[in-house]
């Protein structure tokens, strides 16, 4: 039977070692092997932006960001909605995972800000649509409110307000009378 005096060595501390302190020094060792490969991912561009920036390109070379022909009518102001709105849809999509994010507070805000990321750049290759169907909705209702508000002239009034009256006279079967008391029907 072989023995390695190294490694007993260090078995024998962690046994002796008060548990608690053991489970600190492994957290602390997989934060900083996950740091590591994070600063790797990032150095060899295989991180974060880098696939960012990879979506960017996939989506606008698949035509997913051509909802409305001319993006740069819509305002600022629907394309952050639909950036929100398209923010909520991610969160919900990505996993659950205390390796990925890290626990607690920081985890999910490390989760939210991810979210976050993903729906801006998607709102910025176009969006899936929301942000040119608000603004042609509202395009639409202005151009009603316009129509509402438009003026008659006094001929138009009268010849409708005859219409109505034919009409009236018509459907209850009320007999128009004249000046000189004879009746029309």
């Amino acid at each position: 039977m072989a023995i390695s005096p190294p490694s007993d060595l260090v078995l024998d501390v962690v046994k002796a070692a008060d548990p608690a302190a053991v489970q600190a020094a492994q957290q602390k060792l997989m934060t900083t092997r996950a740091a590591a490969a994070a600063r790797g991912l990032t150095e060899s561009g295989a991180g974060f932006s880098n696939a960012i920036d990879q979506l960017d390109t996939t989506a606008s070379s698949a035509g997913l960001g051509n909802v409305s022909s001319d993006k740069s009518k819509i305002p600022a102001s629907y394309r952050k909605f639909e950036a929100m709105v398209l923010q909520s849809f991610v969160g919900s999509m990505l996993p659950e995972s205390e390796e990925l994010y890290g626990k607690g507070n920081a985890g999910e805000i490390w989760k939210g800000m991810m979210a976050e990321q993903i729906g801006d750049s998607i709102a910025k290759a176009g969006g899936v649509g929301i942000a040119a169907q608000m603004f042609s909705q509202s395009l639409m209702r202005a151009q009603n409110d316009e129509m509402s508000n438009v003026v008659t002239d006094d001929n138009e009034r009268k010849l409708a307000l005859s219409m109505v009256t034919d009409f009236e006279r018509r459907t209850f079967g009320v007999v128009a009378t004249d000046n000189e008391g004879a009746e029309n029907s």
